[in-house]
């Protein structure tokens, strides 16, 4: 069983770890701007650093969530390596907005996308889990079919 989903809890303590180095940077920030806590406006310097590790916490549950489904339902290393693509879009996202609001776009942009490609592979693992195997394997070979020649 643990050999079955030791990328997913590789991604997810890495995803925790991340979480805990934003919250280093507010308390960071805080520090620097003078800003003392429950204050969560101050500078628009540490404002930006407050929205950026609240916005990435906000969207963890729903990253745990899809990455944990579309892993067991679908593919553990698929899963995976979207889950670390969704981590690394995430630091360049805080990294962006710390320093202006418009360096966030691309990165949220990206990470948006990664999280609705979990929540496709979950819903279809999850589908195919549910369906009989004959259907199951001419739905996924239709899938594959359409998807464009590399």
């Amino acid at each position: 069983m643990k050999d079955e989903v030791a990328l997913l809890s590789t991604v997810t303590l890495l995803g925790v770890l991340l979480q805990a180095y934003f919250s280093l940077e507010v308390i960071s920030a805080r520090r620097t701007y003078r800003v003392s806590p429950p204050l969560t406006t101050g500078p628009p310097e540490f404002e930006r650093v407050y929205r950026a590790q609240v916005n990435c916490s906000e969207y963890f549950p729903l990253f745990l969530a899809t990455l944990w489904v579309a892993g067991v339902f679908f593919h553990e290393g698929v899963a995976a390596i979207c889950g670390l693509v969704y981590l690394f879009a995430r630091l360049r996202y805080f990294q962006g907005y710390t320093r202006s609001a418009q360096f966030r776009l691309t990165p949220l942009y990206t990470s948006a996308r990664v999280l609705w490609l979990l929540m496709a592979l979950g819903a279809l693992g999850l589908l195919g889990h549910f369906l009989p195997a004959t259907l199951r394997a001419a739905l996924f070979a239709q899938l594959w079919g359409l998807l464009p020649e590399v």
